[in-house]
């Protein structure tokens, strides 16, 4: 049986990639090969760009209205298609059917607030800001923008970035992640059934050759990238000197502070879901709780929460499925066995996991490590999978203090009754994404995604309010029309009287 292959979309059409070089893409339950994706060439890339600097031309002057119906509808596309799209992201991203919908559905929310674009493209006006002098400001396209996605959200994240960029009249370049681009495809394939023109919206794949073309091409103005610290540090660093804007989203070690007044069962299920969770293959997964003074005694709590968790393939939408790939998996395991010969405590060990009927699956189950500290590699590392490290702290001020040495600040968490002690929290700690009883932070789109220090770079977010700034130059316009009376003069200050 043939493997099918992915198709790149340039200029409005589904074209076979020339190249030599392909990627083979495995069901992360199975090692099943499902697609081969291209390794695009430098010529398709430059095609992409250049279908998409022809489309701007048109498409930066097509009325904002005509822009907002077509997501409009591309929203009810998605909702239409729900099922199939979840279906397709389980079978080669690995996790539940629930999740995968969930994945799908938050994107959603992005696309919904991009058909709202004419309130959110709006730019200033005063009147009279010297005699007969008005002064207003507008907000236009960029031009050709790029998306580079991960792997573990390949529907939210690329929905995060294309009908944002879009939606405020640019053309885009977008990148999916090579380990999983399926399901983005066939959100692209929406895309065009819901009005976008051919041109404004092209797909290339690849790995790192394709990341360096488009940080490095003349023609692309901005990029939008999600992923890990070294790939998000060398796409800032390489694509911002060469003159464009860059924001970058990358990793994380995201910690929750239980305090003992905290509600003890809501608590317990909210960790458990939070840090174990899609495998914890999540950039704002709970990796790390600390427990203060009395909340130490909730650890065996925690691991019997833990032990119930079901582990199994995706399809079978259990509780977690498997990480994305071997070498994913072996990663994992080495950060756990690390915590272990750097003294802490394996209170739950998710190694060796088999799952009947998936053996060559890439599964670890629910793992907890006890009396970690900051010194130790799994501490120090974004481990992105079913792991839990467990700290102590004697006091509030203690627990922020462990979490604001820490370089990270993509999205922490407190669980307490204490309106003081949460006021408290979110004032004094250093972190963008704040959750009060609430373990995973992430902002619904009419506000906008704020990582912090080490887990971003750029100033602007995706998504929200930030992303229209983004994708946007403010264009100020300071007017005087004259009536007939003549000029009393020549004025040769810069005063506007």
């Amino acid at each position: 049986m043939t493997t099918q292959t992915v198709k790149q979309l340039i200029n409005g059409e589904f074209v076979e990639s020339t190249t030599s070089e392909w990627i083979e893409l495995t069901n992360p339950a199975t090692q099943e090969v499902i697609a081969k994706v291209p390794q695009t060439t430098s010529d398709e890339i430059n095609q992409a760009v250049a279908a998409a600097a022809e489309a701007f031309k048109t498409w930066r002057k097509t009325p904002i209205n005509t822009r907002s119906r077509i997501f409009l509808k591309y929203q009810q596309l998605i909702r239409d298609n729900m099922d199939e799209l979840a279906a397709m992201l389980t079978e080669e991203q690995g996790k539940t059917l629930a999740d995968a919908k969930g994945d799908v559905f938050r994107g959603l929310e992005v696309v919904e607030h991009a058909s709202g674009i004419g309130n959110l493209q709006q730019g200033a006006f005063i009147e009279n800001v010297a005699t007969g002098v008005d002064m207003y400001n507008i907000q236009q396209p960029l031009g050709v923008c790029a998306g580079i996605t991960p792997f573990n959200f390949p529907a939210m994240i690329p929905l995060w970035m294309f009908p944002m960029a879009i939606a405020t009249g640019n053309t885009f370049v977008l990148k999916p992640s090579e380990q999983n681009p399926m399901v983005t495809m066939r959100l692209v394939e929406l895309a065009l059934e819901a009005g976008i023109p051919k041109g404004v919206l092209n797909v290339v794949h690849g790995g790192k050759d394709t990341v360096d073309a488009i940080c490095d091409h003349p023609d692309i103005k901005a990029i939008s990238f999600v992923g890990s610290t070294a790939v998000g540090t060398h796409v800032y660093n390489r694509a911002s000197q060469a003159g464009k804007r860059v924001q970058c989203m990358m990793g994380a070690k995201n910690h929750a502070v239980i305090l003992p007044d905290a509600n003890k069962e809501q608590c317990l299920n909210q960790l458990a879901g939070a840090a174990f969770g899609a495998a914890g293959q999540r950039c704002m997964a709970l990796s790390v709780v600390i427990l203060v003074g009395e909340a130490k005694n909730w650890v065996g709590d925690i691991v019997e929460r833990a032990k119930k968790l079901v582990v199994a393939a995706g399809k079978d939408d259990k509780d977690l499925g498997p990480v994305i790939s071997k070498a994913a998996k072996a990663r994992v395991e080495r950060l756990i066995q690390a915590g272990a010969d750097e003294g802490a405590q394996v209170l739950l060990d998710g190694r060796g996991i088999k799952v009947e009927g998936f053996e060559n699956g890439n599964f670890v189950g629910p793992t907890i490590l006890d009396n970690v500290t900051t010194d130790m590699t799994c501490y120090k590392e974004e481990i992105f999978g079913p792991v839990l490290d467990i700290m102590y702290a004697d006091s509030l001020d203690e627990a922020i203090a462990i979490i604001n040495a820490n370089p990270n600040g993509n999205g922490t968490a407190i669980f307490t009754q204490s309106g003081a002690a949460a006021h408290k929290f979110q004032q004094d700690i250093d972190v963008g994404q704040v959750g009060i009883n609430l373990p995973i932070p992430v902002p619904l789109p009419m506000f906008s995604f704020t990582g912090s220090r080490a887990s971003k770079l750029g100033d602007l977010g995706p998504y929200g309010k930030q992303a229209v700034q983004f994708y946007t130059q403010t264009k100020t316009v300071t007017a005087r029309w004259f009536d007939d009376e003549a000029s009393k003069g020549v004025n040769t200050t810069i005063s506007l009287k």
